[in-house]
């Protein structure tokens, strides 16, 4: 069982950790409120040393960026270009508005139809680039709407039927809509995949070749993953135009700043174990605790609460509403562990993780990165 407990001296933040969840790369927040920033200069406006529209520049300082992160820096030029953009980084470095940026630039608020498009894995992550895109898009009025199994259909398809310049989704859902005619994506300029090889392990790579044919032949696609199996490199062969090559990072790097520690634990002692740690170790922090199946994290997660500790579960069996409600507590502090599968593992920006516990044995090293890098 590994985990990563509290520095014992006062050490930079490591890059994932951040005071909002949304955020990705906080450098601090201005104190102007969301409403009241202002932009002194009169221009022109940048974000490091990319240019800007006035209007990215302003929901920039709303929000509280300041510096962009290396994946930004390196991705936001080629993607304005018009360039095919492949990023390989890790997750909370800031690829939402790596891509985020670019794709607001690019769409026309007048011109009331679906120019971008972007693919995640998961619904949590639909929602979370959602909200991320709204946030940079605050004052273009652009609409963006998430798409994802869960919700009740009907309340995408009243979404769709309004004010839609982007659209944000699991690949299965997207499908559905597809399907029923409630999405057309002929009009679509760009295309994002997010986290390609966390859809590819879940299995989505027919649906994935199956909506690109779908779109335009010359649109703008961009590609971001933290690792480049053959799979990954067979979809920018096939799908994407001499790709700008970015890479942030080697494939299997740990965070510096994170401290690791294992225990060695007989199979009939680990939850008393664990239960030791989270009560002696923790000091008060939020713990990530992860195990590879659903029924195993709901075991835990009980026997947790049997011993006072506020803990919950949270993987695909459950239902949107109660994944939800789980995530809300968590972020809130209600509860102080959350015990999940590889389902949190990639694209959640989680705010505040303090130890990230493996109480199984991750598949390989690439799914024990993406969980340390939860904290």
């Amino acid at each position: 069982m590994a985990y990563v407990p509290p520095p014992q001296v006062k050490q930079p933040a490591p890059v994932t950790s951040r005071p909002n969840n949304t955020d990705r790369n906080r450098r601090g927040r201005n104190n102007a409120g969301p409403n009241k920033a202002v932009l002194n200069e009169a221009g022109p406006y940048r974000f490091g040393t990319q240019q800007v529209s006035r209007d990215v520049a302003l929901a920039l300082k709303t929000i509280g960026y300041k510096e962009p992160t290396r994946i930004q820096s390196d991705c936001i030029g080629p993607l304005l270009a018009g360039n095919d953009v492949v990023g390989q980084a890790h997750t909370g470095t800031g690829k939402t508005a790596a891509f985020g940026i670019p794709l607001v630039e690019q769409t026309d608020p007048s011109q009331v139809f679906i120019q971008g498009l972007i693919l995640v894995p998961t619904r949590e992550l639909a929602m979370q680039v959602r909200d991320e895109l709204v946030r940079l898009a605050q004052f273009r009025r652009l609409g963006v709407v998430a798409c994802y199994g869960g919700q009740p259909i009907s309340k995408q398809i009243a979404a769709l039927k309004r004010r839609t310049h982007i659209v944000v989704g699991t690949p299965g859902r997207l499908l559905d809509h597809l399907g029923r005619g409630t999405l057309r994506l002929e009009t679509v300029r760009t295309v994002v995949l997010d986290e390609a090889d966390e859809m590819l392990d879940i299995g989505f790579l027919p649906d994935i070749e199956r909506i690109l044919s779908r779109t335009p032949r010359n649109r703008q696609t961009a590609l971001f993953s933290a690792t480049m199996p053959s799979p990954i490199r067979r979809i920018v062969g096939r799908h994407m135009r001499s790709p700008v090559w970015i890479r942030i990072g080697s494939e299997i790097e740990t965070a510096p700043d994170v401290r690791q520690v294992y225990f060695e634990v007989l199979e009939q002692d680990r939850v008393r174990a664990c239960v030791r740690l989270l009560k002696t170790q923790v000091n008060g922090g939020k713990v990530l605790l992860f195990r590879r199946t659903k029924v195993g994290v709901d075991n835990l997660a009980q026997a947790l609460q049997r011993q006072g500790i506020a803990a919950a579960g949270i993987h695909g069996g459950l239902v949107q509403s109660e994944r939800n409600a789980a995530m809300r507590s968590f972020h809130a502090g209600d509860l102080k562990v959350l015990v999940a599968t590889n389902l949190a593992a990639r694209g959640l920006d989680i705010p505040q993780i303090s130890h990230v516990v493996n109480y199984d044995m991750p598949q390989n090293l690439e799914e024990y990165v993406h969980r340390i890098g939860r904290t």
